[in-house]
């Protein structure tokens, strides 16, 4: 499983939940709704939907990032839980997910628990990773452990990053209603500059594709991957991941 480092999330990772709010705009939040945000992280969207006049529950596999979401938003119920099977003590009028579910390759089991979470004519509104999401520094990543360190990057990969018709197809299997969907590029600055993109591959990938190396090595293998994928996703400033994202709105 990853091990998520809260604090780099979201000092440097920020990205993740500033983008997110145009999901937030497709879910429509309405006075005294009643929301589950899966894979919520350090809460940041949580909060946001709260705002709006929703109740809100927080749920995430990773309890560093459920300890950091509490102390953030204690107004808001956080609860630790696998998006691959979890339970509500009570139906929701919508699940909302971030950038969580392209972590989690049974997707079958994910929708069969949003449509057992929701009520008679609830709706999931999610948005993730979709087909070719960050390819171009996957390939970098594989290329660098297959040359120099004879390791199968395809064999560590975390990601599931379907089509959208592959994902529809998962949906309407399990009887949900799809009402809006699309696959969109979404160029993706990293933060802090030169430094970008290994923030991300620290906070991303690190202990996925690097785990059984130390620290000094894993700084030369970011530095290799860099030089890989300089030319294409290095604008002499910043780093820019290419970034492909489904967004999908489903009623039960």
């Amino acid at each position: 499983m990853h091990e998520w480092k809260a604090e780099l999330y979201d000092d440097k990772l920020g990205f993740v939940s500033q983008y997110g709010r145009g999901i937030l705009e497709i879910l429509n939040v309405q006075q005294g709704e009643k929301v589950l945000d899966l894979g919520c992280g350090t809460g940041d969207l949580s909060h946001e939907i709260a705002q709006l006049g929703a109740s809100v529950i927080g749920m995430d596999l990773s309890e560093e990032m459920m300890e950091r979401a509490r102390i953030k938003y204690p107004d808001i119920n956080f609860i630790s839980g696998n998006a691959e099977n979890f339970s509500l003590d009570e139906p929701v009028n919508a699940v909302f997910s971030n950038a969580a579910l392209h972590w989690v390759k049974n997707a079958e089991s994910v929708i069969s628990s949003v449509w057992n979470a929701l009520e008679e004519g609830g709706r999931f509104v999610a948005e993730f990773g979709g087909k070719g999401n960050v390819e171009m520094i996957v390939k970098a990543i594989t290329d660098v452990l297959s040359q120099d360190y004879s390791v199968d990057a395809n064999e560590l990969n975390p990601w599931y990053f379907p089509s959208i018709g592959e994902y529809s197809q998962l949906l309407e299997q399990q009887g949900f209603r799809i009402t809006y969907a699309v696959h969109f590029d979404r160029p993706t600055q990293l933060e802090d500059g030169e430094n970008g993109l290994e923030h991300w591959l620290n906070g991303l990938a690190a202990d996925v594709f690097f785990k059984d190396f130390s620290e000094s090595e894993k700084k030369r293998i970011f530095t290799k991957i860099a030089t890989h994928a300089r030319e294409s996703l290095f604008n002499g400033e910043t780093w820019i991941a290419d970034y492909k994202r489904i967004r999908v709105v489903a009623f039960k």
